[in-house]
């Protein structure tokens, strides 16, 4: 045997080894993005000043230094350092063990057994390291007691430049809150319910995500231990009430859902227990899709097992509030008063007593009320419950808490007037309003200052109600995609090359699995632009993969055209592993949790950066690595691709990618065109638009997904126009020009 051979053969098991970080391969150790490799250096903070830089630069190159050689002073930060990390061990082992102990776990003052608090260094440090910034973006109690003063100053001179910047800048004050080291804390330290502490052990919860890391203790209040609760204003952090309105923009697979639900059903434990518990809801959770607020109730049930609190998912027929009709006896009936529209009424153009009679009838198939205390919908649903005659809304004064899941897409022009309308129908003056996402844009914050503001005017709550701050929290850097992941740009030239290179790779090659790169494996996801689109690729590759590896059954298609149960019934084979492609529009691009999703395919290029942001993060949740985002991009896409590849790059600059490793060189970014303010727009709105036809000008199917040339079209088209001609003259109900005219209807041209 040659020895070049017997080289080879050695070589090739090592090769195989990135295959067992598959996000597939099962549940990541630690779920943290960042923090977690602070000692070793790997990931630094790229995006702090160069003064903060150099900073962390020295800590790091001093903590490496073994002590018999520091000889510059290291050893005494060093021995700070290693105090404040056997602290921090200490109270994370403590608090491990106080979990797997139920007698610690049902205390309910501390005790012996309450955690130290951090100090306000030890608090900046940690959430520095987790690339957490937490601000307050609208201090309202404190404006109203400045306005007064700003009046009487108005008169005096006109100040500075640089005084009015100074004011700009300390506006925003930036707060440290005391950072939640494991699940465990949140029984010791901030007192929640020993069934609720219990269900987020079963499901696994121990170590925080960054998001839960430092939402949480902003939202569950007053710590157990603490003799009184101050404001906001503290600038530790050390007392935040828990009474604040909160913006979170968190990366893609993070954990914001459980971020938003722990204290919601927190606090709803709380008010049973002080018996100021209110009729119908008192929580809502707002999502834009119908699969990621099923997913949410999904959560909220595991969570509230056991606890008395119910959730339920919002669906046709369902009344969320007494309506008047339902009060009116059948002997009151007289009046031709009309019922609801939503249930058919038949009082328009009647008043024979016959169908008045009939009207009862109607009103006892009314659906129940809603008994959930927690109520996840989708905004358009909810609105149709809530609605009165003459297009007004019925009021919601028992909800105490709403959610805004994917807020930047709720309060998109789409979804705006459905959203806002939900929000102004909760006239209670406690609600508490939290807006989630990954990406947000700096409109959609002047947005929700202004709605908190016209909705408090408007209002008009007792003076011994306080009207809560809003708080900002950002984890790593807004509008980036997560670091754990691998992306691919591909140019394919055209519609051929992507329908080619999404074969190559449902069939990879040998060679591919030679290169450095990471393979894509199944399970994943394909985007589309469209759903004729996403029809026309499930087609095209029905084929594709073969009998013996359960041919047809492992591909499908999901789209919003579906019914209910077609849509329910996909998801669930795909969870299941049944299925092993799956072709989607952006119906599945925010929110659903595939933990074990090896990919994502970009068949078509996303219609703005957070398009992107959150379609890739599909993959790598919860920590996992080794999830691979390929995109596609032709000739038509690249006056648009340039804020995806400054995606990408910022992506693998968060992740220590250098710049000559990365999957976007320079060259690239020089090379690609930067795109107006118009365009953004029209590719935000619209979408690229040769792929929205399906013939241009000249009678070509420019945008069509096929693999057949023009002149096979054009043989089927006479074909199928033959067929139609031979029924159509069988049956004497067509004439000749009509057949004719189909039959030149069907040719669309070469596209070669």
């Amino acid at each position: 045997m040659s020895i070049f051979k017997l080289l080879s053969r050695s070589a090739k098991p090592a090769q195989a080894s990135p295959a067992q970080t598959l996000p597939s391969s099962g549940a990541a150790a630690n779920p943290q993005l960042f923090g977690h490799d602070e000692r070793n250096g790997s990931h630094k903070d790229t995006t702090t000043s160069k003064k903060r830089k150099r900073g962390l630069d020295n800590e790091d190159s001093a903590s490496a230094l073994p002590a018999d050689i520091d000889f510059f002073g290291g050893a005494s930060r060093r021995t700070e350092e290693t105090r404040e990390d056997d602290a921090k061990t200490r109270r994370t082992e403590h608090a491990r063990h106080s979990t797997d102990d139920p007698v610690s776990l049902g205390r309910e003052d501390g005790g012996a057994d309450t955690v130290e608090a951090y100090d306000e260094e030890e608090s900046k440090r940690i959430l520095r390291s987790h690339k957490l910034k937490i601000v307050v973006l609208e201090d309202f109690k404190a404006k109203e007691e400045e306005a007064p003063t700003e009046k009487k100053k108005k008169s005096k001179k006109r100040k500075s430049k640089n005084d009015v910047a100074d004011k700009k800048k300390n506006a925003k004050q930036q707060l440290y809150p005391q950072p939640l080291a494991s699940f465990a804390e949140l029984r010791t330290r901030y007192g929640i319910s020993r069934r609720l502490a219990e269900n987020l052990r079963e499901q696994g919860y121990k170590v925080p995500t960054e998001v839960q890391l430092g939402a949480l203790p902003l939202l569950l209040g007053k710590r157990t231990g603490d003799s009184n609760s101050s404001t906001v204003t503290d600038p530790s952090g050390a007392g935040l009430a828990g009474d604040v309105d909160l913006l979170t923009v968190a990366p893609t697979g993070s954990g914001k859902t459980i971020a938003f639900l722990v204290p919601i059903i927190n606090a709803l434990l709380s008010e049973a227990k002080t018996s100021n518990r209110s009729a119908g809801p008192r929580a809502v959770v707002i999502a834009p899709t119908r699969e990621l607020a099923s997913q949410i109730v999904n959560e909220a049930r595991k969570l509230a097992k056991g606890t008395g609190i119910k959730a339920a998912l919002m669906k046709k027929g369902m009344e969320v509030v007494e309506r008047a009709e339902d009060n009116v006896s059948e002997e009151a009936n007289d009046s031709p008063e009309p019922s609801d529209e939503e249930h058919g009424s038949a009082s328009d153009d009647s008043d024979t007593g016959a169908q008045m009679v009939q009207q009862p009838k109607r009103r006892k198939r009314r659906a129940e009320l809603v008994k959930a205390d927690i109520l996840v919908a989708t905004p358009l649903a909810l609105l149709n419950a809530l609605k009165l005659q003459d297009d007004k809304f019925a009021d919601l004064p028992s909800i105490r808490h709403l959610v805004l899941d994917e807020a930047d897409v709720l309060l998109d022009p789409l979804f705006r007037e459905q959203t806002l309308a939900l929000w102004n129908v909760c006239t209670n003056p406690k609600l508490r309003v939290g807006l989630w996402s990954a990406t947000m844009g700096s409109n959609i914050e002047a947005l929700t200052t202004s709605t908190l503001t016209a909705r408090w005017t408007s209002l008009s709550p007792p003076p011994n109600v306080p009207r809560p701050p809003l708080i900002r929290l950002v984890v790593g850097l807004k509008d980036t995609a997560i670091p754990n992941i691998s992306h691919q740009l591909t140019y394919a030239a055209t519609e051929q090359g992507k329908l080619l290179g999404l074969r190559q790779l449902l069939h990879p090659t040998m060679s591919s699995s030679t290169s450095t790169t990471p393979s894509l494996r199944p399970p994943f996801l394909v985007f589309t632009q469209t759903i004729p689109r996403a029809i026309a690729l499930h087609s095209e590759l029905l084929y594709d993969i073969p009998p013996q590896a359960g041919g047809s059954t492992r591909l499908a298609v999901l789209h919003a055209d579906l019914g209910a149960a077609a849509r329910d019934a996909i998801m669930t084979r795909f969870r299941r592993g049944e299925i092993w492609v799956l072709i989607t529009t952006d119906l599945l691009a925010r929110g659903v949790d595939f933990r074990g999703l090896n990919g994502v395919v970009n068949y078509d290029v996303p219609n703005s950066a957070a398009g992107y942001v959150h379609r890739v993060g599909r993959t790598g949740r919860a920590g996992r690595d080794g999830g691979v985002a390929v995109t596609f991009y032709t000739q038509d896409d690249i006056p648009y691709v340039k804020n995806i590849a400054n995606v990408i790059r910022a992506s693998e600059k968060l992740r220590g990618v250098g710049e000559d490793e990365g999957s976007v060189k320079q060259w690239l970014l020089d090379a690609l065109p930067t795109p107006s303010k118009r365009d953004k727009q029209m590719l935000k709105t619209r979408g690229v638009e040769a792929r929205r036809r399906v013939k241009d000008g000249e009678g070509r199917g420019k945008g069509r997904i096929s693999t057949k040339s023009g002149y096979e079209r054009r043989l089927e088209g006479r074909k199928r126009g033959a067929m139609i001609a031979s029924r159509g003259l069988a049956e004497g109900n067509v004439e000749r020009k009509a057949i004719a005219a189909v039959s030149e209807s069907e040719f669309e041209g070469f596209d070669e």
